[in-house]
């Protein structure tokens, strides 16, 4: 996919425009225009710019993967509330209250994240207002790139629906005269009604089925539709056995499509040459030199010279506890060869030696870190996954279950996903409905880890697995087993960030629990 420059007039009024783009395939030849005379009434007249605006959506999903103070990135948010991370450095304090479960509104992960999807979905809200007075042009290119702008946003607001509950639903471009400067909360129920919506009319915008530069694909508008689905039968808004069928059926519509399949190594899970096909349906693209992946140093053991990069920090690593709770066997588990590694190379091209402690490989970018007798780049161009195939196999596996029982098909999807991991599956015949919902939930926290999903199936199912049983506790009361913070009702939601409701009174109150 194209990686891009963004010029910003007015952040104020949520307008983004792309004005130069560069990377793997070209999107926008390059405009003889001055940026500071550009203006939405101005800009939007030829396909080229509909194709520069839907670009710019895209480049702001990276705010994903975007700076949280001292040593941090925005992802470990998702991470530091499930239990299954910690982090070796005591730097950022923000962090370290995500970690300790102490977070309140002032924090700037909070903060980042509303300001972040809400970025995507100004963009977006920009581009279905503006692309579709642009004439001549091709009618097919305009309803794709008004597909894929409604893509973006319903993938916005899903993530803000399941981080904060109730939020502004703001869907045209805010002007400085609007009352949607300063809008109120609308309901859980309107805000998914729009994501539905939103991603129904996406699959009806003639999107191809996969999309090799990083752009949505009807593969990954069908796959996030049975997400959303999946969430809505569970917590808070309980559609139950109805909306686990229209997951499973939307899943299922991905895995028959035979457009997707699950890599046969986890390697090219970090393989920069299987980028946006085969098991990827969605990532968040970089391009070393453009838009580098930020996270490589972030993800390295804090200083112990296993890289080309001169600073590593080891703000995200996995705890003991989880790393030890993957079946006897699991190639998951085996060092650097699946998720994780415990040992590297000196320098990252050195000699190899033991770490004495688990770290993430299934994020590691081999030719920015450097691998035996080959020295790193420090420079990183690693997508970072969003959708993966295998988070399709697992939602239909749960969903069809939740919907009846399981059956054939649903124990394929979780037998697929065990054999790659050289795990032996016992026989549908042994299932019910309870021990297979187990056995289903237990590899969606193994397999999914660290993708900035566990969190969300924490709270839709109010459980959280138990390393030490292989069984889940109820949500609230449960304890992280390496830090003892305790899991509580207000923590089923985030704070509205505090500056936010400092300049907008209409957002108040609070969520519970916070002040």
């Amino acid at each position: 996919m194209k990686l891009i420059k963004i010029n910003y007039t007015n952040l104020l009024l949520f307008f983004a425009i792309l004005v130069t783009a560069t990377g793997c395939t070209k999107w926008l030849d390059e405009q003889d225009v001055d940026p500071s005379n550009l203006s939405p009434d101005t800009y939007y007249t030829i396909p080229a710019h509909a194709e520069a605006a839907i670009a710019a959506g895209y480049a702001q999903t990276r705010f994903i993967n975007g700076g949280a103070g001292i040593f941090a990135n925005n992802f470990s948010m998702l991470e530091m509330v499930t239990g299954t991370a910690k982090t070796e450095t005591g730097q950022n304090t923000d962090l370290n209250n995500l970690l300790g479960l102490s977070y309140n509104g002032d924090n700037v992960f909070v903060g980042n994240w509303w300001n972040g999807a809400y970025s995507v979905i100004a963009q977006a809200n920009l581009v279905l207002q503006k692309v579709p007075g642009i004439t001549p042009m091709d009618e097919a290119q305009k309803k794709r790139i008004l597909g894929e702008a409604k893509f973006l946003r319903a993938w916005s607001y899903f993530y803000l629906v399941r981080l904060y509950g109730a939020v502004p639903l703001i869907t045209e471009p805010v002007e400085a005269n609007s009352p949607q400067l300063t809008p109120g909360r609308s309901s859980i129920d309107s805000v998914y009604n729009l994501i539905v919506a939103d991603l129904t009319d996406a699959e009806a915008s003639g999107l191809s089925w996969t999309d090799a530069t990083g752009r949505a694909s009807l593969g990954a508008v069908k796959a996030e539709l049975a997400e959303v689905y999946l969430t809505m039968a569970g917590a808070p808004v309980n559609k139950g056995a109805a909306y686990y069928k229209m997951a499973a059926d939307k899943a299922y519509e991905v895995i028959q499509s035979g457009q997707f399949s699950l890599f046969a190594n986890y390697f090219d899970l970090h393989n920069i040459a299987t980028e946006n096909r085969g098991e990827h349906i969605f990532q968040l693209q970089y391009l070393g030199g453009v838009a580098d992946n930020p996270n490589q140093g972030i993800l390295l053991p804090n200083f112990k010279d296993v890289s080309a990069y001169g600073t590593e920090i080891g703000s995200n690593v996995p705890t003991l506890t989880f790393y030890e709770s993957f079946e006897p066997g699991d190639l998951r588990a085996v060092d650097r060869q699946g998720f994780f590694y415990t040992s590297y190379y000196n320098g990252g091209n050195g000699a190899l030696k033991d770490l004495s402690a688990p770290y993430l490989y299934k994020f590691f970018d081999v030719v920015a870190n450097g691998t035996e007798g080959v020295a790193g780049t420090a420079v990183s161009s690693l997508n970072w996954p969003n959708i993966r195939y295998a988070q399709v196999l697992l939602t239909y596996a749960e969903a069809q279950n939740e919907s009846g029982a399981p059956n054939q098909a649903a124990w394929d999807a979780l037998n697929a996903i065990r054999t790659r991991a050289e795990l032996t599956t016992p026989g549908l015949a042994t299932f019910n409905q309870a021990s297979f919902r187990t056995a289903v939930l237990r590899e969606r926290w193994h397999e999914l880890c660290y993708e900035g999903i566990t969190w969300f199936d924490m709270v839709r199912l109010k459980k959280v697995y138990n390393e030490s049983t292989n069984g889940f506790d109820d949500f609230v009361g449960h304890k992280f087993p390496e830090n003892t913070s305790v899991l509580a009702e207000k923590h089923l939601l985030f704070p509205l960030p505090t500056s936010e409701m400092q300049n907008n009174p209409n957002l108040r109150p609070q969520n519970p629990g916070y002040q």
